[in-house]
């Protein structure tokens, strides 16, 4: 029987493969030390932070402090970019569908991301697929305010006036869809109160109008009514934060006042584009936090009304979470629409 030879062909075949094997090996390689060069070095230019809203709002506000003092911490310029436009939705949109390489981040807000979802027909985006969360920056209590001469006092004195009244009693709030709207509407499905609700367009015309008796309460931030507090042209009736509001310690929360398990605050977070590396992720939640941690930046943000609220992005994925499950039941049930 005649010996079999290994042609010149399966020769050249067999170091072709070999050949093309190693070279996607090296290949693969060189691109994963490359993607962990560039991660290790980041940031290594200027990084934009994209604001949903226009200038001058806490929310903004809020972005510039940790925008500069992440700068300082990063070695690169964090550099604010306002897109505002349909309830935060188009700047929102913006940073779903950028690059993850780090270098566009968004500062979201709840309204935007776990709110507008359900009320809007259509928002562009998907809160817990478009986006990687970095870390929540703080809470902004909530309040509701009664102007001085609405006989009642406490909360629960509200609630049982709100059901004497035919028409419902009236809170103000800045504006249909926003988290005091959906906070008002989950008081009134949890209590019974007879609630109705009177949408501003801003929260300044709303304080004008429960100052002057126009309208009995108003459902708003802290920082909005803290000094017409202090003032007595408002009476706090309650906050609904899970404790008390260190700018306000005497003023008692919902769950203290009886609604148990009520804790609705409207907050800020810093989230980057899906499928952002993770060291990248880690490096900017490790520097957020730092400056989170610094005491000149909390009193900051404690004038903006806004409690410090530093933790892991994976706390403040299911915080994210939470609150969009727990407002559609609320919007459904109060069917709340975007207008």
């Amino acid at each position: 029987m005649q010996k079999k030879t290994t042609t010149p062909r399966r020769h050249w075949l067999k170091a072709a493969l070999s050949t093309g094997l190693m070279a996607a090996a090296c290949g693969g390689l060189a691109l994963s030390a490359s993607s962990a060069a560039a991660q290790a070095a980041y940031p290594s230019k200027p990084i934009r932070m994209i604001v949903p809203f226009s200038p001058g709002g806490v929310t903004d506000t809020s972005g510039r402090v940790i925008a500069e003092h992440l700068s300082k911490r990063l070695g690169q310029q964090v550099i604010v970019d306002n897109k505002p436009g349909a309830s935060g939705n188009i700047g929102t949109q913006m940073v779903a569908t950028a690059a993850p390489d780090g270098y566009t981040l968004l500062l979201g807000f709840d309204g935007t991301l776990v709110i507008n979802p359900h009320v809007f027909p259509k928002v562009g985006f998907d809160t817990m697929n478009d986006f990687a969360p970095v870390g929540k920056i703080g809470d902004a209590i909530l309040i509701l305010v009664s102007h001085p001469g609405v006989p009642a006092k406490t909360l629960k004195e509200v609630i049982t006036l709100s059901k004497t009244q035919s028409g419902g009693l009236s809170y103000g709030t800045s504006g249909t869809g926003g988290t005091p709207h959906i906070a008002g509407e989950l008081l009134k499905q949890r209590t019974g109160a007879n609630l109705t609700h009177i949408p501003y367009k801003g929260g300044g015309q709303a304080m004008i109008d429960v100052m002057g008796g126009n309208v009995p309460l108003v459902y708003t931030a802290v920082a909005g009514a803290i000094s017409h507090v202090k003032s007595g042209k408002l009476h706090a009736v309650a906050v609904s934060s899970a404790q008390r509001a260190p700018s306000m310690p005497d003023v008692p929360t919902f769950i203290e006042a009886g609604v148990t398990d009520f804790d609705i605050n409207s907050w800020v977070g810093l989230l980057a584009p899906a499928k952002t590396p993770r060291a990248i992720v880690d490096k900017l939640n490790t520097e957020l936090n730092a400056v989170l941690n610094d005491p000149a930046v909390r009193d900051r943000l404690n004038t903006l009304g806004i409690t410090a609220s530093p933790g892991g992005p994976e706390r403040f994925g299911r915080d994210m979470a939470r609150d969009l499950s727990r407002y559609e039941a609320v919007v459904k049930a109060a069917g709340i629409k975007a207008q």
